[in-house]
């Protein structure tokens, strides 16, 4: 398996702006602009997460969910500050 970190998140596409929303339950949100049309809203996803984390578009995927609002994305990344960075943003 490649190195990297493995999260599950729940995309809310059509949204207003692109943002991480953390809810009271403890889940987190990923809201995307995109539309879900044509993987474009997988597209704007890997953009987003590539801008807010500085890593390199090519450094994410979307390993499961390609269909699906569910998504589990792999940071390929050994860059310990990084992934607190993603985990920070992701985990409560």
């Amino acid at each position: 398996m490649e190195k990297g970190f493995l999260l599950n998140l729940k995309i809310s596409p059509n949204a207003s702006k692109n943002e991480i929303v953390k809810n009271d339950d403890g889940s987190v949100k990923v809201k995307i602009t995109a539309q879900p049309v044509d993987g474009k809203a997988n597209k704007a996803l890997v953009e987003f997460l590539s801008k807010t984390f500085k890593i390199p578009k090519t450094s994410i995927e979307i390993v499961k969910g390609e269909t699906s609002k569910d998504k589990t994305v792999l940071f390929k990344t050994d860059d310990i500050e990084k992934i607190e960075k993603i985990k920070a943003a992701f985990i409560s």
